[in-house]
């Protein structure tokens, strides 16, 4: 059985929503899935998962969350060679330029481990409405897709 890992943060409650849509999203897939606070984790939390989801919001001018920092800086040096990932990020566009940047700094991290891309970066606004819960079945059908 595949299995997927999701770990998130959130400041308001609308990424982890997000995240526990992906959650149910991948279990009707047939995944396994374990979701998990980004506090709760280690830095070797995706070290056994097929698939590997961040889910982050974008604090201030682009910042990453805090609770998130030491998790990201220990990131890139990971070896997720074989494995599949996906970021998806909230945000508010009234922040421009800096709307989901968490997300995309979490993707180059990615690129560091050896994982492979396993599904287009999902950016939603402040909460899931439908049209963004048809993009996050999307993003889990092109990560199943991959395994």
């Amino acid at each position: 059985m595949t299995l997927a890992k999701i770990v998130y943060a959130s400041m308001t409650g609308n990424t982890e929503e997000i995240s526990e849509i992906i959650e149910e999203k991948l279990q009707e897939a047939g995944a396994e899935v374990e979701r998990e606070e980004c506090s709760d984790v280690d830095e070797d939390f995706f070290e056994d998962a097929d698939i590997c989801i961040v889910a982050t919001y974008t604090y201030g001018e682009g910042d990453l969350p805090f609770e998130f920092e030491d998790f990201f800086d220990e990131l890139g040096e990971q070896d997720l060679d074989g494995k599949i990932y996906g970021v998806v990020g909230s945000g508010d566009k009234e922040y421009g330029e800096f709307y989901c940047k968490s997300a995309h700094d979490f993707v180059e991290e990615f690129e560091k481990t050896g994982a492979k891309k396993g599904a287009e970066t999902v950016e939603i606004e402040n909460n899931a409405e439908d049209e963004d819960i048809e993009l996050l079945q999307k993003f889990v059908d092109d990560l199943m897709a991959n395994v």
